[in-house]
């Protein structure tokens, strides 16, 4: 199961009684998606909640995929914006922490924490195929990629 799938839309019951409509809890589910993508109900929020949703839908929905959203940007993505908050140093608390202040959802540290750990295991794996393989830039890159998520 991949990690957008264990992303949960924060306060959900609250903001699904305020637009007066269901939605999955799931923020990478495809209804929740298509209402995010087509943003009629976001105007019963209150401005910050709107916000942080309208920044949620401009950094990772914004592509002009023709099958967008459901394309798989938004994931990719989210993805890299976790690989990003690993890589600055932060832990898996707090970038349950960060990604909750920034676009009201949420992780359980623990998948983030396994997230993290099968990220630097798939880079271990790329660093030794290639090095097999001779391919030296590729195996510094992987090398590289998973001293900076460590």
């Amino acid at each position: 199961m991949a990690i957008t799938d264990k992303i949960y839309v924060k306060n959900h019951r609250q903001l699904a009684s305020q637009m007066e409509t269901n939605f999955p809890k799931g923020a990478f589910s495809g209804a929740t998606l298509d209402l995010l993508f087509q943003g009629e109900n976001l105007a019963k929020l209150d401005d910050t909640t709107q916000d942080r949703i309208l920044d949620f839908a401009q950094d990772f929905m914004d592509c002009d995929c023709e099958g967008a959203p459901h394309c798989g940007c938004p994931q990719r993505k989210f993805i890299s914006y976790l690989l990003e908050l690993r890589e600055g140093g932060l832990g898996p608390q707090a970038i349950v922490d960060v990604m909750g202040d920034d676009y009201m959802v949420y992780a359980y540290p623990g998948d983030v924490r396994s997230f993290l750990d099968d990220s630097i295991r798939r880079l271990e794996a790329i660093e030794t195929l290639a090095d097999v393989d001779g391919q030296q830039a590729a195996r510094e890159a992987a090398h590289q990629a998973r001293k900076d998520l460590s």
